[in-house]
């Protein structure tokens, strides 16, 4: 195998040999072996002619085509997202919103100035963002909410590993190039994400009793050139699948090219508990006369003094100067009493009861939870003392015996009750012993009321946010349709809201080809449209194609209206679509009584009672 190699310099045509597929494979496996042992062996790949391979790379679905998704949210619009899944964490989510929000709009407004103007971008001042907080609180939880509402990738590291690899630095630029990897090869829109670095107070120097740790202050340098500005470069010998890309790339082009990936535009937010942090904070706070004479119980870390953090404090609990100037941004967040893990298992967006339903519904069986039953399970959480993350395992102890063994049964509803929490065993012998109770059933039913009434209300609380993102008008009937898909699809609340607007426009797309498809002219009112995602729901079809079944239906009687009263087009509301025939009968009617008066106007009796 060879390829031609073109020297401008002398305009001669060179030919340099390359391995062969075998040779190839050997001198890989070779590598593999010497690094990894026997765990990995080469398969013999398929060799694709260039131009296989080429429409291959054309035709990949990348997340993203372009850099920056098309973003034009406001600061107050992203906290009201962050609003419908995080309880508490007002300052945080204030904070978070508004700075994250103005990076991604500075990057948006650069890049189009830059079309006009070269911006070097030489001392800009990134918002990367400090987060100080108990564990269980949502630090993650709501970065992973905010990339996915940006439509930014986003990857996680842990800082303990930085020092345990052995080589310093070396993990930082593989979590640069996991970008490029959640990114679907889109370099460009990689070089817009979000890298989250969690237990950042671990590489904190002044943590290590023996003295100073030279290989944590060198982590920290190791990433000042990151969170700034550096080019990462994609092709590492310490990484085998790069290396055989980069192979690949010269066997097809003849041309070695140099990926690289630059973090200018790449935010950077590190998060830890910073337990120790406090002592510092109420010296200096004690020396400066504020107050805080108390005794803080070393068991006890009292978060509101963290809220007084400064630079200074976090350099003397061991972080270099230069790493903190590069965190301008300071969030604490405060900690979860019993009554705020009550308030997450009550919030329909909560991924802990949402998760635990679709487990049930898994096996068919529809599980709900009265309130009494969530502040119980809520008091067990508590005393977990892990935040948010002792409501799994709180959930799990009560509901383990229930998910054994009701799908052995015919049982299809579960309704936990304060009783249940208690006494699980008990409660599941008594279910398994008479679950057509009616009394049981009664209390199944009337709990599902109310969990209709409870998202409605939900729904209505932040209408404003719903109304901008659907452009449509909000009534409690759509309110409880879209009640109605969250319980059915087992998501979340803006999912279902997502799902309602996707319904709603495909009717209204539907009712565009009407036009084309039928002899009459026709359209549907909002109550119309209600009653079709209405029964595209009940009857589990699209609502588009069900809206062409109902107008097909329809056209012979509308047909036979317009011939009669020389009617030229109809506006079919709900009752058209709950009951054809007699809302054809009460057209015809109608227009059978219809007469003239003196002066030859069409008078039309509209008594539905005559």
């Amino acid at each position: 195998m060879t390829t031609k190699i073109e020297d401008q310099d002398n305009g001669r045509n060179e030919y340099e040999k390359l391995p062969n597929q075998q040779e190839l494979e050997k001198e890989l496996g070779d590598y593999l072996s010497k690094k990894y042992g026997n765990r990995i062996k080469i398969l013999s790949p398929v060799m694709l002619p260039k131009g296989d391979v080429d429409d291959i790379e054309e035709g990949r679905d990348y997340q993203n085509k372009k850099g920056v998704p098309e973003f034009d949210m406001l600061p107050e619009e992203l906290e009201a997202y962050l609003d419908t899944f995080v309880i508490k964490q007002n300052d945080a989510k204030a904070v978070l919103a508004t700075k994250i929000c103005t990076h991604f709009n500075r990057v948006n407004y650069l890049n189009k100035l830059s079309v006009k103007k070269k911006q070097s971008g030489v001392g800009m001042i990134k918002n990367n963002v400090l987060m100080i907080g108990p564990t269980g609180v949502g630090k993650t939880y709501m970065i992973k909410l905010l990339a996915q509402k940006l439509g930014v990738p986003m990857v996680k590291g842990d800082a303990t590993k930085f020092s345990e690899t052995g080589y310093v630095g070396g993990d930082v630029e593989d979590l640069v190039r996991d970008l490029v990897y959640d990114a679907g090869e889109n370099i460009e829109l990689a070089e817009n994400g979000i890298i989250y670095i969690d237990e950042i107070d671990k590489i904190a120097s002044a943590n290590n009793f023996i003295g100073h740790d030279v290989s944590r202050t060198g982590v920290q340098r190791a990433l000042l050139k990151p969170m700034e500005e550096t080019e990462v470069d994609l092709k590492v010998a310490h990484d085998p699948i790069s290396q055989i890309q980069a192979i690949e790339q010269f066997r097809r082009t003849g041309k070695k090219e140099k990926r690289v990936i630059n973090t200018k535009n790449i935010l950077f937010i590190m998060s830890g508990a910073f337990g120790a942090l406090t002592d510092i904070i109420k010296k200096r706070l004690q020396k400066q006369g504020i107050g805080f004479e108390a005794d803080v119980s070393p068991t006890e870390i009292p978060w509101e003094i963290m809220k007084e953090v400064t630079a200074q404090d976090l350099v003397e609990f061991g972080f270099e100067s230069e790493f903190i100037g590069r965190l301008p941004v300071i969030v604490v967040f405060d900690e979860l009493t019993r009554d705020d893990l009550a308030e997450i298992l009550k919030n329909p967006n909560n991924p802990v009861i949402v998760s635990k339903r679709q487990d049930f519904r898994a096996y068919g069986i529809d599980i709900k939870f009265e309130d009494e039953a969530l502040d119980r399970i809520a008091d067990i959480a508590v005393r977990m003392k892990t935040g948010a993350r002792s409501l799994v395992s709180a959930v799990e102890k009560v509901l383990i015996p229930f998910e054994k063994h009701l799908p052995s049964t015919d049982i299809k509803q579960l309704l936990v009750t304060p009783e249940l929490v208690d006494d699980p065993k008990g409660e599941l012998a008594k279910l398994k012993e008479s679950c057509d109770d009616p009394e049981h059933l009664a209390r199944f039913e009337r709990m599902r009321k109310k969990e209709l009434e409870n998202l409605a209300l939900f729904i209505r609380e932040r209408e404003k946010d719903f109304k901008n993102l659907a452009g449509m008008a909000m009534n409690q009937e759509r309110r409880e349709l879209i009640g109605e898909i969250y319980l059915r699809t087992t998501t979340d609340i803006n999912s279902a809201f997502e799902d309602f607007k996707a319904m709603y426009r495909q009717v209204r797309d539907e009712e565009i080809l009407l036009a084309e498809k039928l002899e009459i002219s026709m359209s549907f009112d909002e109550s119309a449209v209600d009653e079709l995602i209405r029964q595209s729901l009940d009857s589990n079809k699209e609502p588009g194609p069900l809206a062409f079944y109902m107008a097909k239906k329809l056209e012979y009687g509308l047909k036979l209206v317009k011939d009669r009263s020389g009617i030229e087009h109809f506006t079919l509301n709900r009752d058209a679509i709950i009951d054809m025939e007699r809302y054809i009968n009460k057209l015809l009617k109608r227009y059978y009584r219809q007469h003239f008066d003196e002066n030859d106007k069409l008078i039309v009796n509209t008594d539905e009672n005559e």
